[in-house]
């Protein structure tokens, strides 16, 4: 008897632990900003659900030799801090969800929480 209570419990426990959501991924929306395009024009570039907590080098201004991005839209359900420099260094600012900002903000790198 004993230990069939035992295994209803821990199969119980399993169950629970089984339906339970783990945490978000990815911070759900886009991410946009603005940088130089080869022909010297502004071209848009876009992040789509990307990941949370890892920081994200926008690969079209990772390199010091190219002006870096600016103008960012945060369409995601995130807070998205904002790096000048690549590998999240540099001076930051934060943007809220639904936030935005002007060509001003300058920017190589960026991290969602």
């Amino acid at each position: 008897m004993r230990l069939r209570h035992t295994l209803a419990a821990a199969a119980g426990a399993l169950a629970l632990l089984v339906s339970v959501p783990g945490s978000a991924s990815a911070a759900e929306g886009e991410f946009g900003y603005l940088f130089t395009g080869m022909d010297g024009r502004p071209t848009k570039g876009m992040l789509i659900d990307p990941p949370s907590g890892v920081c994200v080098t926008l690969p079209e201004v990772a390199g010091e030799y190219v002006p870096p991005a600016h103008s960012p839209r945060n369409g995601t359900a995130s807070v998205a801090t904002v790096f000048t420099g690549a590998d999240c260094d540099g001076y930051h600012y934060r943007l809220r969800p639904g936030g935005s900002a002007g060509e001003r903000l300058k920017m190589r790198s960026v991290v969602f929480f």
